[in-house]
């Protein structure tokens, strides 16, 4: 069956797949289930900036998450969730138009305009009669665009009236919950509802100690620091903080499961939590590595997934939750008015009873990034592509005379600023810990092959290893006709054109060039100390 075919069937199922949860009752009491039950609610909630496996579901104890406890016990968690892309623009952008980045033209960078083509999922609904908002964070940064003149609202009208006081320093002070509610309240009669919850926590900056201090966490908490870090206090503390503000954000998505229960409305809120791309930190976010791009999920909706309490091991990547919404709301991808949808909806996992493997075929995902932050000559990415298939991750790295996180001289961009960056640094200066620099920041080969299940940091790169030859070669085969078949303008010697796109910051546009002329920059998203006093040659390490 082509693809488009199935998701014409996929959609015509749409409306049995919502009554047949009910158990043959409709919601009026009535047996037989001829009448289709009420279109289900959305609400999509998206932490910022958090890795896979923090959360308490997968058994991390320095969290604090009740909430996505919660809907992982009385839905579904996975177990392999993806971005396409480890950065919040782009990953975003697949989230809403279920398309990999490489798909989406400027789209696929950082602080892009957002191409007027590409109708995203809340707006689909929108024009079938959903209600839709937002608060927090939305799709950025970057452009919304317009369209007829009127500015885009990617993710429908901004909910921000509220603020509250948090309680640490760095974390944001929307009320995103009570924002909710006022959503709610705005909804008209009869409305079936998508919001979407963008929490700026964990994002930075972080109020240092404000982990141990304010959230009672302690050093010895963690029990092992990732080898690509120094183990020392500063580490530590940062990662604490980090862990803080996932607290933060969980205590927002309770109170918003709260709501919905008081209101009657949780059994038919399709409720997915997961975070657009991994932690704040050297080697990890911005960059595409198993911690980069492998993110929590987990997803409940009591009329729509059987047998709760499920664990998911199948591969699910972000461009699944378009087609997702689309079909569980009764609308096919042709009555959507979106471009042809790359993912795969979520649906068959939620009918079924099973856990562990649900579709064989769901074995590996794509991933890539272009373009992010600045801080080359010209303003140019650091593009990569690759495939993470059972127990492997292989990565092409198409420009290696560049640096991955951004040239020395300006401050390492594509890594935010943090006690854990400079500690990195610093550790280029002295002898035996080098390898912490090497690894954040250094220049890497045109391949790379991990073993993610007995590597999941990533460290132990086994693609110029001759007897991992016949798998580096394989997964690349599949790899790039796999992204032959979708477009990507890198398959065919057009790569080049997603450096030449705008980026829109026009404060931060020409930033190496400006820098190296003497002007007086600094990025407001690293330390001062991050920036190195003279490019580093290190081609001979």
């Amino acid at each position: 069956m082509k693809r488009r075919d199935f998701l014409k069937t996929a959609a015509f199922g749409a409306l049995g797949f919502c009554s047949s949860a009910l158990g043959g009752q409709d919601r009026r009491g009535r047996q037989g289930g001829r009448a289709a039950a009420p279109r289900p609610n959305i609400l999509f909630c998206i932490a910022d900036d958090a890795s896979y496996p923090h959360m308490g579901a997968y058994g991390c104890d320095w969290v604090e998450t009740p909430a996505f406890d919660r809907v992982a016990r009385d839905g579904i968690l996975f177990t392999r969730a993806y971005t396409p892309n480890a950065k919040c623009a782009p990953s975003r952008s697949c989230i809403l138009t279920g398309r990999n980045s490489w798909q989406l033209e400027e789209a696929a960078n950082h602080w892009p305009d957002f191409p007027a083509k590409f109708k995203t999922y809340p707006e689909a609904l929108a024009e079938n009669g959903y209600h839709i908002g937002y608060t927090g964070k939305g799709w950025g940064p970057g452009h919304t665009g317009q369209i007829d003149g009127k500015n885009r609202q990617l993710c429908g009208p901004a909910y921000q009236q509220h603020k509250t006081k948090p309680p640490a320093g760095g974390m944001s002070g929307c009320d995103y919950a009570k924002n909710f509610g006022r959503f709610l309240a705005e909804r008209p009669a009869g409305s079936p509802f998508c919001f979407w919850y963008g929490g700026f926590e964990p994002h930075r900056g972080y109020e240092y100690k404000s982990g141990i201090t304010k959230g009672g966490k302690k050093l010895d908490d963690i029990d092992k620091v990732f080898d690509f870090w120094p183990d020392n206090e500063t580490v530590r503390t940062d990662i604490l903080d980090y862990a803080y503000e996932i607290d933060y954000f969980d205590t927002h998505l309770g109170r918003m499961l709260k709501k919905l229960e008081q209101l009657g409305e949780l059994d038919n809120t399709l409720v997915i939590v997961t975070a657009d791309n991994g932690m704040p930190f050297p080697r990890i976010k911005g960059q595409e590595y198993e911690l980069s791009n492998h993110l929590p999920l987990a997803a409940m909706w009591a009329d729509g997934i059987k047998n709760p309490g499920r664990v998911v091991d199948d591969f699910v990547s972000f461009i699944d939750f378009a087609p997702t919404f689309l079909i569980a709301a009764g609308i096919g991808e042709s009555k959507s008015g979106m471009q042809a949808l790359s993912g795969r909806a979520l649906a068959t996992i939620f009918q079924s009873r099973r856990g562990g493997i649900v579709q064989p075929d769901r074995d590996h995902v794509l991933i890539g990034k272009e373009r992010h932050d600045i801080g080359r000559p010209n303003d140019v990415g650091y593009p990569i592509r690759g495939i993470v298939k059972g127990d492997f991750l292989y990565i092409h790295n198409f420009e290696t005379d560049r640096w991955p996180s951004g040239n020395p001289e300006t401050g390492y961009l594509n890594c935010d600023g943090s006690p854990t960056k400079t500690e990195c640094i610093e550790a280029r200066k002295k002898p035996g810990m080098e390898k912490y620099w090497q690894m954040a920041f250094g220049r890497r080969p045109a391949q790379e092959l991990y073993n993610i299940k007995k590597d999941p940091v990533c460290t132990n790169n086994m693609a110029e290893k001759k007897e991992y030859e016949p798998k580096t070669q394989q997964l690349k085969k599949q790899l790039f006709t796999e992204l032959k078949k979708q477009g990507d303008p890198r398959m065919f010697g057009q790569g080049h054109i997603f450096d030449e796109y705008e980026y829109v910051d026009r404060n931060s546009q020409g930033f190496y060039e400006r820098y190296m002329s003497g002007e007086k920059l600094n990025a407001g998203w690293v330390n001062k100390s991050d920036f190195e006093k003279e490019p580093i040659d290190t081609h001979s390490r």
